[in-house]
């Protein structure tokens, strides 16, 4: 399952809230402009406590931050990783 979502978490088989909250977290790097309280409201009614979305929002957030920092110095990829991100063995 590993292997799957690494290489497309859209078909890796996931539970349904799961999904909600990935598909959140996609839109938020994708296009954070278009988040609303509707996706709010989409990840409590699958379950999502409201503890848990923040998190989430400010993890995925973070990424993005963080990201952008590498990228925007140029910074290489880390050469023990392979393109889905394992380890080098």
């Amino acid at each position: 399952m590993v292997d799957r979502f690494a290489a497309n978490w859209h078909t890796a088989d996931l539970d349904a809230r799961t999904m909600a909250l990935l598909e959140h977290a996609e839109k938020l790097t994708v296009s954070p402009n278009a988040c609303n309280e509707q996706d709010i409201e989409t990840l409590r009614a699958v379950g999502w406590s409201d503890r848990a979305i923040t998190d989430a929002v400010q993890v995925c957030a973070y990424f993005n931050y963080i990201n952008r920092i590498a990228e925007g110095l140029g910074v290489d990829d880390e050469e023990w990783l392979d393109a889905l991100g394992r380890t080098i063995q």
